[in-house]
């Protein structure tokens, strides 16, 4: 039963997403507040986290940011801020998807269903040979594809459970092309194979803390209007 952990300060609205997703078999714990957020991360280790934004005594993107220092799960922003700027900074923060108040259950059950599938292994994405080893290492970066983990230098790269997603499919696929639509759908589904500025956020941030100068990437390669390409 996948754990959700519903972050809103509207506690009629934290109610009904509680009975909803309670009756599709989710196990569901509550916080009206960042604190309390926090608190229940750590001692439920949820497997999705729902956030709004607009919390009393923390913006929810100073939020994520916390929570990504040590918690991986993916994150889902339920917020009525609908301006480009602030779905930016979010995920630029370290969210995994963003939902604009108001919003249809159904559309929300599916993001959740897409989130949980991100950080489970997928058997279709089977090694190739140029990436059957374990690990793949760069003079920045070694990528770790069994233990899940990034390292550049001495120190450990925390990557959201969609970074880590898009870049593993990079990896396991050295010098290929991977196209833009495959990259959609295979981290965010089907119905997201035309949000291309999904890719562009996602990859900037994995520049950022892989590579040594994000500007001129060495390894993360972009083919404009394409896709884009891991460089061993």
């Amino acid at each position: 039963m996948p754990r959700v952990l519903v972050v809103e300060d509207d506690a009629q609205l934290a109610r009904a997403l509680a009975i909803n997703l309670k009756a599709r078999r989710y196990d569901v714990e509550a916080a009206y507040d960042a604190a309390t957020a926090l608190r229940l991360a750590a001692a439920e280790q949820p497997d999705v986290i729902l956030l709004d934004l607009g919390l009393p005594d923390m913006d929810g993107i100073d939020l994520i940011r916390a929570l990504r220092g040590w918690n991986r799960a993916p994150v889902l922003v339920l917020s009525a801020r609908s301006g480009s700027e602030d779905k930016i900074r979010a995920l630029d923060a370290g969210a995994d998807d963003y939902m604009t108040k108001p919003f249809s259950m159904d559309e929300l059950l599916a993001r959740l269903r897409a989130a949980t599938r991100r950080i489970e292994e997928s058997p279709a994405r089977a090694p190739s040979a140029g990436a059957a080893g374990a690990v793949v290492t760069t003079e920045e970066f070694t990528v770790d594809l069994a233990g899940r983990k990034v390292r550049r230098g001495d120190r450990d790269v925390r990557l959201t459970p969609t970074e880590w997603h898009l870049l593993e499919i990079l990896v396991r696929n050295p010098g290929v092309l991977v196209s833009q639509q495959r990259l959609l759908q295979e981290v965010w589904g089907p119905s997201y194979r035309t949000k291309t500025n999904y890719l562009r956020v996602y990859m900037a941030q994995l520049r950022r803390k892989l590579e040594a100068k994000p500007s001129h990437p060495r390894y993360l390669i972009t083919e404009p209007g394409m896709g884009y390409r891991f460089e061993d």
